[in-house]
C-alpha cells in the first residue's frame, strides 16, 4: 500500500528540498542497480548534512533510508542495509504527552505550593517543618502579589496553608505577623528603601526651619 504522492513531498521536501527529490528522480531512472545503489549511499549522506538533528534520535540510518524510499515513491530498488519502509515512517505517531488530571484549588499559587506543602507535612522533625512552612508563606505571599496588585495578611496565608495541608500545618499568627516572616528580603528592602526618603525630607525640613530661624535672628540683630 503506497501513500499519496502529494502527502509524501508536503512532508519530506520541506526537510530536503526540491534538489534532493530531483536527486531521487534521478537515481530511479538509472536501470543498473549497482549504480542506483551507489548513489543512493552517496545522497544517504547529503541527507544527514541536510538534517543533522536526526543525529540525535535513534537508528537514525535507518530512517533516512526510509526517507528516501518515501521519496521515491516506494520505487527504490536498490541494496540498502536496512529493510526499507514508507508507511511505517508516515504512519509514526508522536508520543502521548500527560496532561495533569488535576487543578491546583488556589491557582494563584499553582500546583507547585500544593506539593511543597505536601512534602511539608511528611517531615517528622518540627524545627524542620516550621522553617518549610515559613519559606513556603512567604513564595506564597509573593506569588500572590505578582498574581493580585491587592494586599494580602498573613492571616490569609496561614489560612490558606492550614487549608492545604489539612490542618496538619499551624503557626503562631502573632509570631509570623511580629515577626515578618513572611516577607522576603526584597520586600523589607524596598519598604526599608521608601522609609529613608521620608526620613529624609523630615529631617530637611526641620534642617530648613532652623536656618530660617537663624536668618531671622541675625536680620533682627542687624536691625538694633
Amino acid at each position: 500500500m503506497e501513500a499519496s504522492t502529494t502527502f509524501k513531498q508536503d512532508l519530506l521536501l520541506r526537510e530536503y528540498g526540491r534538489n534532493v527529490q530531483d536527486l531521487v528522480n534521478h537515481i530511479l531512472s538509472i536501470e543498473d542497480k549497482a549504480e542506483r545503489t551507489r548513489l543512493s549511499y552517496l545522497l544517504i549522506n547529503l541527507m544527514a548534512k541536510l538534517n543533522p538533528q536526526l543525529r540525535d534520535t535513534q537508528d537514525f540510518q535507518q530512517k533516512l533510508w526510509n526517507h528516501l524510499y518515501v521519496m521515491s515513491g516506494s520505487k527504490l530498488d536498490v541494496d540498502a542495509p536496512y529493510p526499507l519502509s514508507a508507511m511505517e515512517y508516515l504512519n509514526d505517531k508522536p508520543q502521548r504527552m500527560e496532561y495533569p488530571l488535576s487543578t491546583p484549588r488556589y491557582k494563584h499559587y499553582g500546583q507547585n505550593v500544593e506539593l511543597l506543602i505536601q512534602r511539608a507535612t511528611e517531615l517528622e522533625d518540627e524545627k524542620e517543618r516550621e522553617a518549610a512552612t515559613i519559606s513556603i508563606g512567604k513564595l506564597m505571599k509573593t506569588l500572590y502579589r505578582s498574581y493580585n496588585k491587592d494586599s494580602i495578611t498573613d492571616d490569609v496565608i496561614l489560612s490558606d496553608i492550614q487549608q492545604i495541608s489539612k490542618g496538619k500545618l499551624n503557626l503562631d499568627p502573632s509570631m509570623i505577623e511580629s515577626n515578618s516572616l513572611f516577607e522576603s528580603v526584597s520586600s523589607k528592602s524596598q519598604d526599608s528603601g521608601s522609609s529613608r526618603p521620608q526620613q529624609q525630607q523630615q529631617q530637611n525640613r526641620g534642617g530648613d526651619k532652623r536656618s530660617h530661624k537663624n536668618t531671622r535672628t541675625t536680620s533682627n540683630q542687624r536691625n538694633k
